[in-house]
């Protein structure tokens, strides 16, 4: 990976619900300016100018310090291209120290310092001239010593900045300038801020002790969104938060290390075929084929050439042998999605293949050994289709020994909103727009939202916000009709009306919204299957 490969904006992660932030998965603090500034006049209050720009110089290096080990650690491709000076000067500005104006550089050996960096916009200036007048010396005490301690590390020996210029004095910009230890000599007074015989060690010092008490995190390297999320599910390519999901895919790759044939049930849009990769990734069966067919999108002579294969000369068109999916992906997982849109003679063709393990390709005679796992989904409930007599009941057992429900995106809503920024890093770099983020008022939107196309629907949304963003972030303007119409009618006023007729409608719009599963609709509602049927049937709806 190159320097110019990074996303910065996804360096930083975080729960929406709140709790730890990490930067480049370290434990990391958001503090106001204003505090900061407060806490650097207490200090000199307190301890002296001298002793407290000592200890900010120290804290700042140990952070330089710290910032450069990590990059080492979590992205070593990163750090070997570090030394040519074009990541430090971006970890400053994204830190929020300032704005980088120039920044130069030389191999240091020479008169020539290694780094002259100039900049604009420093958050210490301002900090300081909350509680003083124009300042004496400089003031960019953190950014000093941060870009010291990040340098150092990087160059494998002591470097160390000293401002020479500062709009805290009155100058026209704040500059630094960086030189090895050496090149320095003694008589400059500002290097006694580092205390140079221990701030090394006592960076290494808090270093190893970190290594020590710091619990691993898992996948950290993945939870940056250029090499994909929040979770240690993003090995695998999905992004959750919510209790209920991750409980599914814990589930799922339990599922995953033994062969019994697996239907995955859930409303359209909320990633089973992904589910169902999952589980391939985890099983015994990694190494060899995932296909997938949709068998609601082809005609049955269509589906039995796709999933049986055909010889030459089976029908109009059949100019050659044709090997089917079965074959295909002999070894591997054969993912058959819409499984509950088949026709009936097609279903006693695969509970056939099901049941011998050998199929028959069309035109053939002679039978060849198959040797897959079968994955199904559909967004049916094929309990229901069993006891109408639209699905055959001796397939759905052969298909369904094991089921595993993905739930709808209404009801894992801590999962909005990292999915719609994994969304916005990646549509955002493909369609080559610089949106980085959403509003917040645009984010409560999509949180208030029922979202019934789930997830790829929260995907087409956002990929029609960027389309129409003109600003660095998304919202709610950006925002498509549908989800501003859903909240004006949200939040329209409610007309008087009798408690029984609305309840009524509630339970009739729950049902509805469950595909008229009464299993599940009685769990949303929270009441008992037999609660809801005696409903219904004074409804007259049953």
């Amino acid at each position: 990976m190159q320097t110019s490969d990074l996303d910065f904006r996804e360096l930083l992660s975080f729960s929406p619900s709140g709790g730890p932030i990490r930067f480049l998965g370290q434990r990391a603090l958001v503090v106001d300016s204003a505090a900061l500034a407060l806490q650097r006049k207490e200090l000199i209050d307190l301890l002296g100018y001298t002793a407290a720009r000592t200890v900010i110089t120290r804290s700042a290096y140990a952070h330089g310090w710290r910032i450069a080990e990590t990059i080492k650690n979590e992205l070593p491709d990163v750090f070997l291209q570090a030394k040519e000076g074009k990541l430090g000067p971006l970890l400053t500005a994204l830190h929020g120290f300032c704005r980088i104006k120039e920044s130069q550089r030389s191999d240091g050996e020479g008169d020539e310092p290694l780094v002259i960096t100039s900049i604009l916009d420093s958050i210490e200036v301002e900090q300081h001239r909350l509680f003083f007048e124009t300042a004496e010396e400089s003031v960019c005490w953190s950014f000093a010593g941060f870009a010291s301690g990040y340098v150092s590390y990087i160059q494998g020996r002591e470097v160390y900045f000293i401002e020479d210029k500062c709009c805290g004095k009155g100058d026209d910009c704040c500059r630094v300038i960086g030189r090895y230890k050496e090149k320095w000599g003694e008589e400059l007074p500002q290097l006694s801020y580092y205390q140079i015989k221990s701030v090394q060690d006592s960076c290494i010092g808090i270093a190893r002790h970190l290594a020590k008490v710091q619990k691993p995190i898992i996948g950290s390297r993945l939870e940056f969104g250029f090499l994909q999320d929040v979770s240690e599910y993003k090995t695998v390519r999905i992004t959750t938060q919510s209790q209920a999901m991750q409980k599914t895919l814990e589930i799922a790759q339990r599922i995953a290390k033994v062969d019994s044939s697996v239907v995955i049930s859930g409303e359209s849009g909320v990633g089973k075929e992904r589910m169902a990769q999952l589980m391939h990734e985890k099983s015994s069966r990694a190494t060899k084929p995932f296909l997938a067919v949709n068998c609601g999108a082809m005609t049955e002579t269509l589906l039995d050439s796709e999933l049986f294969g055909h010889a030459k000369g089976a029908f109009t068109g059949a100019d050659r042998d044709h090997q089917g999916l079965f074959e295909a992906a002999s070894g591997g997982t054969l993912f058959l999605d819409e499984i509950g849109d088949i026709c009936q003679a097609m279903q006693v063709k695969l509970l056939r293949a099901l049941q011998e393990k050998q199929i028959r390709r069309v035109g053939e005679n002679h039978l060849r050994s198959i040797d897959v796992r079968i994955i199904s989904a559909t967004n049916r409930n094929l309990h229901e289709d069993v006891m109408a007599g639209r699905f055959r009941q001796d397939l759905f057992y052969r298909l369904c020994v094991i089921e595993l429900h993905i739930p709808p995106l209404r009801e894992r809503t801590e999962d909005i909103l990292p999915l719609a920024r994994k969304f916005i890093a990646k549509t955002a770099k493909s369609m080559g727009r610089d949106v980085t983020g959403i509003t917040y008022q645009a984010a409560d939107l999509l949180l208030r939202y029922r979202w019934p196309g789930n997830i790829r629907e929260l995907h087409n949304v956002i990929e029609y916000a960027i389309a129409l963003s003109g600003n660095d972030k998304i919202d709610v303007d950006d925002l498509p009709p549908q989800i501003n119409h859903a909240m004006a009618i949200l939040l329209e006023p409610v007309k008087s009306q009798k408690l029984r007729d609305f309840e009524q409608e509630h339970i009739t719009g729950v049902l509805a919204a469950t595909g008229h599963n009464k299993m599940r609709a009685a769990k949303q509602l929270d009441i008992s299957t037999a609660t809801l049927y005696r409903k219904l049937k004074e409804y007259g709806c049953a």
